[in-house]
């Protein structure tokens, strides 16, 4: 590892392998295990496949690229990269900043309760696998020890052990957003021992973390392929799986369908938010990011696909013992791994091996992924303000300060009303809107104003390998065109958040959330604008100024990059 030696050097990946691991760590996450298989289910089966694998092809791939490109290019954070690129998208790199501190505050109230979960899965007698709780109400039916026909007929008015133990025992969930309630102290302390591990794994920078991926980012592979396994093989599995996979092709008339795809496809590939500009920012400057780029999307895309087969397995297996349609047990997000998968775990022999498979399989995931959320975040910070939080234990300060202020605001989500506080941050201040409105202006700036032609020879300076003609297309049409169609349908589509379908927010709750989208949203546009307004000269004289990337630049020096002042007034006038 080339460690900083003397005050102001940025670090360097030791090896590939480092870069390869952590990337692969950030982009397969929870989403690839509780999204991705539910929305193929729900949206046609295979046929889903058609949208997901046309939004990789025109925004996916091409994104990726550009994102990791300008980092190893630029040897920039996400806000600086984008200051030397095109000073006139800074407002891209800090719209992209800010989606990243949303996300690092609730993504380790997710581990918190994977941990709370973990920890449990050692008892015993598993909590979530019978009513005789002091939580469990009078309705609380354990689906598993009943025939089917009393279950068909009961579903409606009972709830299940699993059910009540995620909502009255994890949660304690309280009357809405209004009632806060105690602080569960149990899960604070989850709390706290997730911020510490992540806390120790990064706060010497990329030398520390770069290691602790070796088996953070591989380990998860493996429980994958136990519970992969353990699935296929139980009764019921090839029910679930046909429920997975057959294919409806009457669903892709429905733009509900393809708006799904896309935010799956951003959020899959981590774009949209920066983290793959910093992970880049750490390679030497010739490393291959072309050809890493189509390893690590394919190896996602994959894994997504195989998680898939392991999921629905396991829910095949649940609607079997209980006598009911795969479409009555199927569930996404923290329903599959709170709820879902613990109640369909209970069912199998061994159950215990199962569960703790299954939950460190999930803290490990999250856990790369809130590792490259706090690098983006520290590391954007430092190239801000390297005179000062590059002198030695600076950092270490800084990252404490930082784990600090999130911790103490996560405090509010883990309240009796805290899930209604969770789902506002999640469904607005880290929405599909606003990662889409970035994309359009991010490629918009590198296809139109860099110029899509210069990317590509920044690329073959890196890389040696000029990148194929489609991607230049993308990055100046495809891919800003089908982010502005999929972000003006997401508004179109929008619909107000409501709790397990029946808790409707105070409106001050929804000013609230439209206040964290639109900080990110508006941010992209009012900061260009603020550029100009405190710019000199004319107004052409200002665009061009701001249009131009900063000479210190490699093919910049080389004279290769750098349009003269009568190109780039030619490409504003274009524009």
């Amino acid at each position: 590892m080339n460690v900083e030696t003397q005050e102001g050097k940025r670090e360097q990946w030791s090896s590939k392998t480092e870069f390869l691991l952590t990337v692969c760590g950030n982009v397969v996450g929870l989403g690839n295990v509780w999204r991705f298989p539910y929305l193929c289910y729900k949206n046609g089966g295979g046929a889903f496949l058609v949208p997901y694998l046309l939004y990789v092809g025109l925004c996916g791939l091409p994104l990726f690229l550009l994102e990791t490109s300008i980092g190893q290019y630029t040897q920039q954070g996400i806000v600086t990269c984008w200051r030397s690129l095109c000073p006139l998208a800074e407002g891209v790199g800090r719209a992209e900043l800010l989606i990243l501190i949303y996300d690092s505050i609730i993504y380790l109230v997710i581990l918190a309760w994977t941990l709370f979960y973990l920890v449990f899965s050692f008892s015993s007698q598993l909590p979530w696998a019978s009513c005789g709780n002091t939580w469990n109400t009078d309705q609380c039916v354990d689906f598993s020890s009943l025939n089917h026909t009393a279950n068909c007929t009961s579903k409606i008015t009972t709830t299940s052990a699993a059910t009540e133990f995620w909502e009255r025992r994890v949660l304690a969930i309280s009357g809405g957003i209004e009632e806060v309630g105690s602080v569960r102290w149990e899960l604070m302390l989850c709390l706290l021992a997730c911020w510490a591990v992540c806390y120790f794994c990064i706060w010497k920078g990329i030398r520390y973390s770069g290691k602790v991926v070796y088996f953070t980012a591989t380990f998860p592979y493996l429980m994958l392929l136990v519970l992969l396994v353990r699935g296929v093989t139980l009764p019921g599995a090839w029910e679930g799986i046909q429920f997975y996979l057959y294919p409806d092709p009457v669903r892709l008339a429905d733009p509900q369908v393809w708006m799904e795809a896309g935010t799956q496809v951003f959020f899959s590939y981590c774009i949209g938010r920066g983290s793959q500009t910093v992970l880049g920012s750490f390679n030497k400057y010739n490393n291959n990011c072309y050809m890493d780029s189509f390893w690590l999307c394919l190896l996602n895309g994959c894994t997504s696909f195989v998680a898939g087969f392991a999921v629905f397995s396991v829910l095949g297996f649940m609607a079997q013992k209980q006598g009911v349609s795969v479409a009555m047990v199927a569930e996404s997000g923290p329903g599959l791994a709170f709820i879902a998968f613990p109640q369909a775990a209970a069912m199998m022999p061994l159950p215990q091996l199962w569960t703790v498979c299954f939950f460190i399989m999930l803290l490990l995931l999250g856990i790369d992924t809130q590792f490259v959320i706090m690098e983006g975040v520290i590391t954007s910070f430092t190239d801000l303000f390297p005179v000062t939080l590059r002198r030695p234990r600076y950092r270490e300060g800084f990252v404490l300060l930082f784990c600090l202020s999130c911790f103490l605001i996560q405090l509010t989500m883990i309240t009796e009303g805290g899930i209604f506080v969770f789902q506002l941050i999640d469904y607005y201040g880290c929405s599909g809107a606003c990662v889409l409105f970035v994309a359009v202006f991010e490629s918009l700036a590198v296809g139109w104003i860099f110029g899509a032609d210069h990317m590509e020879d920044a690329i073959k300076d890196m890389t040696a390998q000029r990148p194929c003609v489609l991607f230049r297309l993308c990055w100046r049409y495809f891919t800003p065109l089908v982010s502005l169609s999929s972000f003006i349908l997401y508004m179109v589509d929008y619909k107000p958040l409501k709790f397990n379908r029946w808790y409707m927010y105070p409106d001050w709750a929804y000013a609230l959330g439209w206040a964290m989208a639109l900080s990110s949203i508006l941010l992209v546009p009012l900061w260009g604008i603020g550029k100009i307004c405190v710019g000199t000269g004319s107004l052409r004289q200002r665009l061009a100024v701001l249009c131009h990337p900063d000479d210190d630049l490699p093919l910049t020096q080389q004279g290769k990059c750098q349009n003269s002042e009568m190109e780039t007034l030619q490409d504003i006038n274009r524009i």
